[in-house]
């Protein structure tokens, strides 16, 4: 007879522990741990086993290079984050709010794919399937709904069936029988994911885990989870706005600094070939407080706009609030602005918003948030064709910036007709129809601008 026996597992670094307690004693995270129960039976007969690949240690400079053959996809926006394609026999992981359009993108992805799909869906019934198949409109394609949860009957049909890619939706869905657990919980995740990373290494068969998050923005179950996996993709955006964002967390085949942009239609999701086009509104001339900076994701140049709004503080504490933009470094700039060009700005609430529902890092957008802070303050207004691209330090000086001939070019085919950057860059003016504006400080934009 099986014998039970209780452990507590940390769902973030999954390592196991013979009693509760309050910290973590491999991750030292607090309040981490969940008890399950574990069965010691023999592992499950019906379970993924294909023929075992014999391997023996090779010296590294015998070693033959092989280039990675990647299965081509449609979805330009999908290709660029995997890094131009799908890699035969990878495991990657797709996680997501609910609603954001997870089963929406890998749908319409898989209804375009050149070779046979297997879409498991533990959610959603076939009917369901179809009818947002339908919706999107795509033609008729090989892909093979199928409805189930238990691992064994998935695996005895992907048998039978030999698919080109295998599609899960979602791995806290799924159930193996020799866990005795409920599904979703720890346990079954990591047997279920390590059932499906067995079977894509035998077989050379791509697998796509969607996997739901929790509450703190993260994949939900252990956190071993994504250590397991090839590729870890993020999809993001607010449910309520129009754009959505792919981004790779990790990517053992390409790099993690590319994204995908998407907009939600009615038809599904459409990549947005030209992001700079879709994030400028072009209609705030005239009005104070806005401004235009060149960012940076991966290889990808973009333009955004920044909105900026200084007041006197009505109530007793002034108020730093931003969208999309980190608040601490909001706060160091501020206090630049005040130290280096004597703004007074400590008793006036400041609010800064990124349009379009975008969350971006690049410290290249320094100047551009001074600017519109700047602009906001004094109540006078930039152009609509000035752009900004400079990070900021503590000093006040204008800092160099990567890629800055790329930025160049982006705002110089937008029709932009001013860019101000680091004046420590060299840069051959005369290669571009742009004016380039160099500047070393930011008390010299105080006075060429304002």
């Amino acid at each position: 007879m099986a014998k039970n026996k209780s452990v507590f597992i940390c769902t973030n670094c999954g390592t196991e522990h013979s009693k509760w307690m309050g910290q973590c004693q491999g991750c030292k995270e607090w309040n981490t741990l969940i008890e399950e129960i574990q069965t010691k039976n023999k592992p499950d007969p019906r379970a993924w086993s294909g023929d075992s690949i014999s391997s023996k240690p090779t010296k590294i400079d015998q070693v033959k290079h092989s280039t990675i053959e990647r299965f081509p996809i449609q979805d330009i926006e999908f290709s660029r984050v995997l890094g131009g394609g799908i890699v035969p026999g990878s495991v990657t992981l797709v996680g997501g709010e609910p609603g954001i359009g997870k089963s929406t993108l890998l749908l319409q992805m898989a209804l375009k794919f050149s070779g046979t799909v297997a879409y498991i869906s533990g959610e959603e019934s076939p009917s369901q399937i179809k009818l947002r198949a339908e919706r999107i409109g795509a033609a008729e394609s090989e892909l093979f709904l199928l409805s189930e949860t238990k691992t064994e009957a998935i695996f005895s049909h992907l048998k039978k069936l030999r698919p080109h890619l295998v599609i899960i939706d979602s791995i806290q869905t799924l159930h193996v029988p020799h866990v005795d657990s409920t599904p979703g919980s720890i346990a079954q995740i990591r047997e279920s994911a390590g059932s499906f990373i067995r079977y894509a290494k035998e077989t050379g068969t791509p697998v796509l885990l969607i996997g739901h998050i929790n509450k703190e923005g993260s994949i939900a179950g252990p956190k071993i989870l994504e250590h397991m996996v090839d590729i870890v993709l993020q999809f993001e955006g607010d449910p309520n706005l129009l754009y959505r964002i792919l981004r790779a967390h990790k990517n053992r085949f390409g790099s993690t600094d590319e994204i995908g942009l998407y907009t939600m239609e009615q038809s599904g999701l459409l990549g947005v070939a030209n992001p700079s086009d879709l994030l400028l509104t072009k209609q705030h001339d005239g009005l104070s407080g806005n401004a235009v900076a060149v960012l940076l994701e991966g290889i990808r140049p973009m333009l955004l706009e920044l909105q900026a709004l200084c007041s006197t503080a009505v109530y007793g504490t002034p108020q730093r609030s931003t969208t999309g933009f980190d608040t601490r470094r909001l706060n160091m700039l501020l206090a630049v602005l005040e130290k280096r060009c004597g703004f007074r700005l400590g008793q006036k609430d400041v609010f800064l918003n990124i349009t379009g529902g975008l969350r971006v890092d690049d410290p290249a957008l320094d100047l551009a948030v001074i600017a519109s802070i700047l602009s906001s303050n004094t109540d006078k207004p930039i152009s609509q064709k000035f752009c900004f691209a400079g990070e900021v330090g503590l000093t006040g000086e204008v800092r160099p910036i990567s890629k800055v001939e790329q930025r160049i070019r982006e705002a110089e085919k937008l029709g932009f007709e001013k860019i101000y950057i680091s004046g420590h860059h060299q840069i051959e003016k005369s290669h571009y129809n742009i004016a380039i504006v160099g500047l070393k400080r930011i008390e010299e934009l105080v006075s060429a601008q304002f």
